[in-house]
């Protein structure tokens, strides 16, 4: 690993090591052929779930609330 940028403190070094090797022991732990899990900010039916906000007044601001 090597920082190209900023100084960081060898806590930060530390989480970042870990980070990156959690996600190499998820990959080869992986069935090799099934499909990536759908990360669920992608997924389009988060958005087709929710009523968008019908236009009017305060439209603008319902379009910020959850549900």
């Amino acid at each position: 690993m090597k920082v190209v940028r900023g100084n960081p403190t060898p806590e930060e070094l530390a989480a970042a090591l870990t980070v990156v090797t959690a996600r190499a022991a998820a990959a080869q732990t992986a069935v090799p052929g099934a499909p990536a899990p759908r990360d669920s900010w992608s997924d389009p039916s988060r958005i087709a779930a929710r009523r968008l906000p019908q236009p009017g007044e305060a439209a603008w601001a319902r379009s910020c609330w959850p549900g």
